[in-house]
């Protein structure tokens, strides 16, 4: 199935041309196994581990692809985006590597470890309340002053064909695959990663990981039609925003469920992470093996012949302050 890009912001030629584009500048990140994770799940899983992407999330694919993909007039000017932390950093680090300013917009909630990424990499952070009405009013304020081109973090055709590369990779590692279990939120890492897959193998299932404090994408499934949430409350805090207008036809038309899991369950795959495949995974990353460990998954008929399933690791920006602390006393 070759996707019409006609009717998606993004296809499977649009993700090449990322690959070709960002793949100087990118780690190919590493897919982990498991036997012990695999007798726990009763499956053969493999685990894309974004946690080790350049900025520690998958996000830096398409921030990168979008500054790249600026022309030398635009990018004279900066870039301007809102995110609570990943992609905030991901646009600044990747602004850097092409020499330009970024302008950043963070809620006030967003993890310390990830403003310091930004830092770190050179942005200029400029606070706003924590909604997401508030970002977006602060962000679009910011780009009327300065003329900086605007990266949305997730709705937008250049981050959803960056994000889309992972797939690319993924079925190039593991080839035999039936399913990706994929972490979503607003949706540009999940689009992409079903555009591509989808295009090269159109019998994998995709399925989507979401916490139940922040379920709108499957109360949007289960509508046939967006829905946003009055608030959301979720200890993974990459995954508290909307479907957007170019990702949400790509998760109404190519995401075969959504998998909803609470809190204590992300934490549980969090911890499963670090003791077992001893890799750093922010909540956000974790869903994934949250979902596949799930009952709902695990007793679920329509899933019982996902046997070999890619699981995402979107990131691994934990704060670790309390850790620290901890051995200190």
């Amino acid at each position: 199935m070759e996707v019409n890009k006609e009717k998606y912001a993004a296809d499977l030629s649009s993700i090449k041309q990322a690959r070709a584009r960002i793949s100087s500048f990118i780690h190919k990140t590493p897919l982990m196994t498991s036997g012990s994770l695999d007798a726990i799940s009763g499956r053969r899983l493999f685990f894309k581990c974004e946690c080790f992407q350049k900025g520690g999330a998958f996000k830096f694919r398409g921030a990168c692809n979008a500054i790249f993909s600026l022309d030398d007039q635009q990018a004279a000017k900066g870039v301007v985006t809102h995110s609570s932390g990943n992609h905030a950093a991901a646009l600044a680090l990747a602004a850097k590597l092409r020499g330009i300013t970024s302008y950043i917009v963070i809620p006030k909630n967003a993890p310390q470890c990830k403003v310091q990424n930004v830092v770190r990499y050179g942005g200029q952070v400029i606070w706003s309340e924590t909604t997401i009405k508030s970002r977006e009013e602060t962000a679009t304020k910011v780009q009327q002053e300065t003329g900086a081109a605007l990266i949305h973090p997730y709705n937008d055709g250049r981050i959803i064909s960056g994000q889309g590369t992972i797939s690319l990779e993924l079925l190039e590692q593991a080839p035999h695959i039936d399913t990706i279990v994929v972490p979503i939120s607003g949706g540009g890492l999940i689009s992409g990663v079903a555009l591509a897959a989808k295009s090269i193998n159109p019998a994998i299932r995709v399925l989507a990981a979401e916490p139940k404090g922040a379920n709108d994408a499957a109360q949007s499934k289960a509508a046939g039609r967006i829905v946003t949430l009055p608030e959301t409350n979720t200890v993974a805090d990459g995954l508290r925003a909307f479907l957007g207008e170019f990702t949400w036809p790509i998760v109404r038309d190519l995401v075969d469920d959504v998998i909803t899991v609470d809190d204590t369950e992300i934490i549980k795959a969090m911890r499963l992470c670090y003791e077992i495949l001893k890799v750093a995974v922010e909540p956000s990353g974790a869903i994934g093996l949250a979902a596949v460990l799930s009952d709902s998954f695990r007793t679920n008929p329509a899933w019982k012949d996902c046997n070999q399933i890619g699981i995402i690791l979107s990131g691994g920006n934990v704060d670790l302050e309390v850790l620290w602390n901890s051995f200190s006393k």
